[in-house]
């Protein structure tokens, strides 16, 4: 048999594999490995997330923030265990709205596939909105003349949104692509930095990981440090996402989705390590500052090398964008095709011709864009999105967990965990709802009310409308809003309905 007919065996074998779950093959399956992790690799994007939210830990705790970074891919990665070996069950489109369909009732799984729709919109418009407070600069640095004002942020954010949601209409291999090589363009470049900064640039010595540069460390205080590892390090179920244009997505989406944290996790300590080391002056200097990465690196170097880091982390950034987009654009398609939202039979519509889910690409974009009309800045936005996405991770986590002690699962699959099955999901729950009580918990630093987001002069930045609501945790409000709109619309029209798709498989069968 040579290659063509290999191809053409593994092609059939993956679409016979999708009709058993009742579903045909609408999009195309060019996805190998590599681009499998790449796409999942550039949700997590640690630039874009140490970059956004580095100076939140520094600040909080000092260096010592440092050791969030493990701890969290350590819950993480725990995890992932299970959603790999659920991406080597269920290889289909809509990951953790897919998983809780099989594995639990149809009101759990349509919550869940609810929240986490909306936890990865909100993701797309937290990440548009970081990018330009690195292409600004880098700009200005090249000699534009542009203000880095709240105004021109969200501008520029919907600019870039339009844009890869564009990208992501024309297919899939084009993302791929764009993504392969940003991926390759953000390891070297975090690497090629790092090195570069500890090597020739090593203010503080290798120990400011364990130093506090003067405050008064508490757990309280280490429990705000965390945010930016949380925030960085979850999407890793892209992988799964993308199951269906995959090839042979029971054996290379488990190992994508757990590279791509592995990989995160290397990367990423190697180069916030170094950002500490580089800091200028005094360590508590730097905390007074509030100094990013940015910064650091702009007191080393000269405006031509920041320059270069601004770009570098720009384009980590857009592919981050590309990426989270890629993700819920298919959710809604999987969700739509199960007919469970509003415009179902149009959301589900996939294009002919390039093999995409386009109307779900636009709507998509449209709903990320509604909070750009009361722009506060990124970092509220980040840790709302993050806040959600943990909460939809707790929430099919609880199936998993459910379906394993009822002897799930029952039939073998590439990767599996066997009898560390059950142990990884109780550890897993465990860690997800210590960390949504963390993100819950109100605090100006984390979860304010929208009378602690104000400006230099006093102004509310955010604001409700409504007095009580403006007293209220902004993480509250709007998982209150997100899940009581989705209680309302599944009352009054999913219960009266059958979904036109087939009824999930019985665990049995899995």
């Amino acid at each position: 048999m040579d290659i063509r007919d290999e191809t053409a065996a593994e092609a059939a074998s993956d679409e016979a594999e999708l009709a058993r779950f009742g579903y045909k093959q609408e999009l195309k399956r060019s996805l190998g490995l590599f681009s499998s992790f790449a796409v999942a690799f550039s949700y997590i994007s640690p630039s874009t997330g140490i970059f956004t939210l580095f100076a939140l830990g520094l600040t909080t705790i000092g260096g010592v923030f440092f050791w969030s970074w493990p701890l969290v891919a350590l819950g993480q990665f725990i995890i992932a265990l299970s959603f790999a070996e659920l991406s080597s069950h269920i290889p289909v489109a809509g990951s953790v709205y897919q998983w809780s369909k099989h594995l639990s009732n149809r009101t759990m799984a349509w919550f869940t596939g609810w929240m986490y729709l909306f936890a990865g919109i909100l993701t797309v418009t937290a990440v548009a909105v970081t990018l330009p407070l690195a292409l600004i600069p880098a700009l200005n640095g090249m000699g534009w003349h542009l203000a880095n004002s709240l105004s021109n942020q969200w501008k520029v954010a919907l600019v870039f949104m339009i844009i890869v949601t564009l990208l992501n209409i024309y297919g899939v291999r084009a993302v791929a692509l764009i993504n392969n090589v940003g991926v390759l363009f953000e390891i070297l470049g975090m690497v090629v930095f790092a090195f570069i900064l500890a090597l020739f640039h090593n203010h503080q010595g290798v120990g400011v990981i364990f130093k506090t540069g003067g405050i008064h460390g508490t757990v309280g205080l280490f429990l705000v440090a965390m945010f930016m590892s949380l925030f960085v390090i979850y999407g890793f179920d892209t992988a799964s996402t993308l199951a269906e244009e995959t090839r042979n997505p029971r054996k290379e989406a488990p190992k994508a989705v757990l590279y791509s944290i592995i990989g995160a996790f290397i990367i990423g300590g190697v180069f916030i390590w170094a950002i500490l080391m580089a800091i200028p002056g005094t360590l508590a200097s730097g905390i007074k500052a509030g100094l990013g990465p940015a910064a650091v690196i702009d007191a080393n170097f000269s405006n031509a090398f920041a320059t270069t880091y601004l770009v570098v982390v720009s384009i980590a950034i857009f592919i981050c964008l590309l990426s989270i987009q890629a993700n819920v654009m298919r959710l809604c398609f999987s969700m739509a095709r199960d007919d469970q939202l509003p415009f179902s039979s149009t959301l589900r519509s996939v294009s002919p011709r390039l093999h995409t889910p386009w109307i779900a690409a636009i709507v998509v974009t449209g709903i990320a864009a509604i909070p750009l009309i009361q722009y506060a800045g990124a970092t509220y936005l980040a840790i709302a999105a993050t806040g959600l996405i943990y909460l939809s991770y707790f929430m099919v986590g609880t199936a998993i967990l459910r379906a394993r002690l009822n002897g799930w699962p029952k039939v073998d699959a590439p990767f599996k965990l066997g009898k560390w099955g059950i142990p990884a999901s109780i550890l897993g729950l465990i860690w997800g709802g210590g960390m949504l009580i963390n993100f819950a918990w109100p605090r100006a630093a984390s979860n304010p009310t929208p009378f602690q987001v104000v400006d230099a002069n006093g102004h509310l930045q955010l604001n409700f409308g409504l007095s009580w609501l403006n007293h209220r945790p902004v993480l509250w409000t709007v998982a209150i809003v997100i899940a009581g709109v989705g209680a309302a619309y599944f009352g009054l029209v999913q219960r009266k309905k059958h979904a036109e798709a087939p009824q999930a498989a019985p665990i049995s069968a899995l």
